[in-house]
């Protein structure tokens, strides 16, 4: 074997938690859990930087969300688009959200309907000016095509339905 390849050792979330045949998704999950810190503080740090602080990964999130297309949202499509099990955590975003005067909510029969007001949008276009700045920019020069970034996304989808189906599974335990 060529030494080269004997130096390679894996890096997992839990060597506890490996068996021989399964150490593959430990080290995804690792990537996961480094990701997703990473990913959740750079949304908190991006968002002070567009001049709002003491947000929440979630609260950027509702933000974008509602924002997205210019489109109305009710609380349980942020929720299923969001992927979030537990709707009063959205809920709180959104109350959080309209006291900021960033998203606006109507009644209509019992259902209500968020949308971006106006400093929303300008909210989120600050975001988006930052994000070319510091993220975007240096993405580009690292992957000219972005099938690699796209086969990744899509295996991370593939893979939370993995992660859904095991949940529901550990729930019936």
């Amino acid at each position: 074997m060529d030494e080269s390849k004997k130096l390679i050792v894996p890096i997992v979330s839990s060597e506890h938690l490996t068996s021989p045949d399964s150490w593959q998704l430990s080290e995804f999950e690792y990537g996961m859990i480094i990701a997703h810190n990473a990913f959740t503080r750079w949304m908190v740090r991006c968002m002070s930087a567009a001049g709002h602080q003491d947000f929440s990964p979630l609260d950027v999130l509702v933000l974008h969300n509602v924002n997205h297309r210019n489109r109305e949202k009710r609380l349980a499509d942020i929720c299923f688009v969001l992927h979030v099990e537990d709707t009063h955590t959205v809920n709180y975003a959104l109350k959080k959200l309209v006291k900021l005067d960033l998203l606006q909510k109507e009644k209509r029969g019992k259902e209500i309907f968020y949308k971006t007001t106006e400093e929303g949008a300008h909210v989120c276009k600050e975001y988006r000016d930052i994000r070319e700045r510091c993220l975007t920019s240096v993405y580009r020069n690292l992957e000219k095509e972005g099938s690699e970034i796209s086969e990744a996304a899509s295996l991370m989808r593939l893979l939370s339905g993995l992660y859904d189906q095991a949940s529901r599974a550990a729930a019936s335990l």
